[in-house]
């Protein structure tokens, strides 16, 4: 293994794996010596929650780590990691309409997924030329399915008492690529799946029910209010590894609007 700097651009919402417990997909920018980008790179797989404190990176931080290449995985953006060799140097901020931020991802932007798919990669950032709509969607099982739930019952977690729970929704954009093509891509971005989470948890309603409809109103004020109207948006997309040509967006990258 080699040790890298990567910046940490996005993690996915965790998945229930039978060989691998509960794990986290994490994509960032490979950086050179110099903090110059290099390539997207995606860490699988990776148990974020059963991380020491001190190695759970954040979004948007440079870590030093220990990778190399997932011979096991036909996607050249797909890496191992030595979780012990974590170590956090450093957060990005936002000043300046998050310049740092986007000098080091944006010099890596597609066109469109076509574009992603046609270089032969499986993972990049766009800039859609119109986003239609935002969508919510019920899910049709609402709880973990039998082997699922048993894998998170056997499970020694470092915060046992932290559930995770089953997102019962699923949040997306309806929208149309440079290239003109139209695309409905859900997201599993960590971030919007514990708005919604954290929404619902602090709700003052009764009934459940009540509890998630109001989360569910405050996720799309957050995602069709405010980001289509005040943040210029960005998707970080990947595609699944046994379906190649199925892209969904990991990540949203939403720096402020700057109207001319």
């Amino acid at each position: 293994m080699e040790r890298r700097k990567i910046l940490i651009a996005t993690k996915t919402y965790p998945s229930i794996s039978t060989k691998y417990q509960e794990t986290v997909c994490t994509a960032g920018v490979l950086l050179d010596d110099e903090d110059k980008p290099v390539q997207w790179i995606r860490i699988y797989p990776i148990r974020f929650r059963q991380l020491d404190f001190d190695k759970r990176y954040p979004r948007w931080s440079i870590i030093s780590a220990k990778i190399e290449r997932n011979d096991k995985d036909y996607r050249e953006e797909s890496f191992r990691i030595d979780d012990s060799s974590i170590e956090v140097i450093r957060k990005l901020d936002t000043r300046k309409n998050w310049e740092e931020r986007k000098a080091l991802i944006l010099p890596l932007e597609f066109k469109s997924i076509r574009d992603i798919k046609e270089q032969g990669k499986s993972l990049g950032i766009i800039k859609p030329q119109t986003i239609k709509k935002y969508f919510c969607k019920k899910e049709i099982e609402r709880e973990w399915k039998p082997k699922q739930q048993a894998i998170l019952d056997q499970m020694d977690l470092f915060e046992p008492s932290v559930q995770l729970d089953k997102i019962p929704y699923k949040f997306g954009y309806q929208f149309i690529s440079q290239d003109g093509d139209q695309h409905r891509c859900t997201i599993n971005d960590w971030e919007v799946q514990q708005l919604y989470r954290n929404c619902r948890d602090r709700s003052n309603e009764i009934s459940m029910d009540n509890k998630e409809n109001e989360a569910l109103e405050k996720v799309r004020q957050k995602l069709e209010d405010e980001f289509l109207s005040k943040k210029d948006l960005y998707f970080i997309m990947g595609n699944l590894k046994n379906h190649k040509n199925s892209f969904m967006i990991i990540g949203i990258f939403y720096p402020p609007l700057i109207k001319m």
